[in-house]
């Protein structure tokens, strides 16, 4: 990888990297804030802004997601029967955790998105989820990108293949997740009409 391509990954990074914070970090956002953390020790980024960016990014995300399952979540959570089982898990944890589990539930992975609704159709109060929301948001945003600036001072000299080889294995594993999700819902769902028919499951 020449000069040549070293530039063109700089100027995507400075042009579009806090773009791909902001929109990341309402999804999952893990790897975009450790890449975050790691663009700002090479210094393409601010550190600051990854954090603010990270921290807004999940709060506006995790918070929309809690507001509109106050209104639809359980509707949501019926058409979706795949989900059971990690709603049956995040049921769990918020029985057995309350206050801590809200608090950290960003550090579970594949939990972040499934635990706001679940938390919104419980009886936990709004306020009480918006102050926990608030709090959690602010440690993880911080934790992992300073994990990520620290670990870019460790590997400076093969940041950015490091930065390219991370992302384009964080992005395909995400679709190869989202995919089977998918197509496991709609087996759930065909075999759950057919049971609701009388018929076998194809």
């Amino acid at each position: 990888m020449g000069p040549e391509f070293h530039q063109m990954l700089e100027n995507l990074i400075t042009t579009y990297g806090y773009y791909a914070l902001a929109i990341g970090t309402c999804l999952e956002g893990e790897t975009i804030m450790v890449l975050g953390g790691i663009a700002a020790k090479e210094g393409l980024l601010r550190l600051h802004w990854v954090i603010l960016l990270g921290f807004l990014g999940s709060l506006t995300g995790d918070q929309t997601i809690f507001f509109i399952s106050r209104w639809k979540g359980r509707a949501i959570l019926a058409r979706r029967p795949a989900w059971q089982p990690r709603i049956e898990k995040v049921s769990r944890q918020l029985e057995r955790h309350g206050t801590w589990f809200i608090l950290t539930f960003r550090f579970y992975y594949g939990l972040r998105n499934i635990t706001p609704i679940v938390i919104g159709v419980s009886s936990v109060p709004t306020a009480k989820f918006v102050l926990l929301n608030v709090t959690g948001a602010i440690v993880w945003a911080i934790t992992l990108g300073v994990l990520g600036y620290l670990f870019g001072a460790v590997v400076e000299k093969y940041l950015k293949i490091i930065i390219l080889a991370l992302a384009g294995v964080a992005a395909l594993a995400w679709l190869i997740r989202h995919i089977y999700l998918w197509r496991r819902g709609r087996r759930i769902a065909a075999e759950e009409k057919a049971k609701a028919e009388g018929q076998p499951p194809q």
